[in-house]
């Protein structure tokens, strides 16, 4: 009886290793039979994935920054968005992420925010620009626009970190937390174990091609221990953001939230609404049926657009 109870069991572990097997394979077939959208840029020595679209125009180009963990993919939507509007937009990988090369370490905000400053150089679209940045990207937002202000129009910031958020307790107990993810990220995915996740890869709600980029890099080993270099360096970014100064006022702002104000998020919407708050043509706004990664998707992402032409109606109108 023993034998037969242990004989069923070793079956059982050999069809689930086999099903999670033949996913993983099934993962990676179909990751790789999508064509990247975009070129690769080269910004000296190394090259990166530049995704720009939509018609070239007198309006400025809208320059986009992804958060942790991802690229160009994540703004598949937006970009389509503002494509329909007549806008020009570019995302782009950053180095080690989604289809670009590696890049040095670390990965903080000095190397990020160089690798931007020579692709936007190299990529041949004429700035000023308008600056979009998600999460975490809104620590090297603050820290290109304070150190290429002759390349900003303004700014749209989607539930975007601050340097000053950084600095709480709160913030620094959930980065550490985040970098023990990270760090389980990379191993898991160094050793293929997240390949049969790959149909999960999406929670934004993106258009097919974006899904796709997405889903392709969930599963990336590379991009996920790219990652975990990333999440190592927050702190150091926020500092470096923080030095580099503070945004000008003369700017418009546009901070978009996702989620209902409510009184736990009181203290953060103070930060985050603080860029906005200190220009002179503010956007504030909270999008309450969106979470963080749906805000950039099909059903939300109509606000960031929102947020860009808030940015360019007000660029044009002298300040007093």
């Amino acid at each position: 009886m023993l034998r037969l109870l242990m004989l069923s069991l070793l079956t059982l572990v050999a069809v689930a290793a086999f099903s999670w097997g033949a996913a993983a394979v099934a993962a990676e077939v179909i990751s790789r039979s999508y064509k990247p959208r975009g070129e690769m840029v080269d910004i000296g020595g190394r090259r990166l994935r530049l995704v720009c679209e939509g018609p070239k125009g007198a309006q400025p180009v809208v320059w986009l920054e992804a958060g942790a963990f991802s690229g160009a993919a994540d703004f598949a939507a937006i970009q389509q968005k503002l494509t329909a509007r007549g806008l020009r937009s570019c995302a782009y990988d950053r180095a080690g992420m989604g289809y670009s090369e590696a890049g040095p370490a670390p990965r903080d905000g000095n190397a990020i925010v160089g690798d931007m400053a020579r692709l936007m150089a190299a990529s041949g679209e004429r700035g000023p620009y308008v600056l979009m940045g998600h999460s975490m990207a809104g620590l090297y937002l603050r820290q290109f626009a304070a150190s290429h202000p002759d390349q900003v129009v303004g700014l749209v910031l989607l539930d975007a970190v601050t340097p000053e958020m950084i600095e709480r307790r709160e913030a620094s107990q959930f980065a550490d937390r985040m970098r023990g993810l990270a760090r389980l990220g990379a191993v898991a995915g160094s050793l293929g174990l997240t390949k049969p996740l790959y149909w999960w890869g999406d929670r934004i709600g993106l258009p097919a091609q974006g899904k796709a980029e997405k889903r392709r890099g969930f599963i990336s080993g590379r991009q996920s221990r790219t990652a975990y270099v990333e999440v190592q360096s927050w702190r150091d970014a926020a500092e470096q953001a923080a030095a580099a100064g503070p945004l000008r006022p003369e700017w418009p702002v546009a901070v978009i939230t996702a989620g209902p104000p409510s009184r736990a998020m009181a203290m953060w919407d103070e930060v985050r609404q603080a860029p906005a708050r200190g220009s002179n043509a503010p956007m504030i706004e909270a999008v309450e049926k969106a979470d963080h990664r749906t805000l950039l998707g099909l059903a939300y992402g109509d606000r960031a657009v929102a947020g860009v032409e808030h940015v360019l109606a007000n660029a044009a109108r002298p300040t007093s």
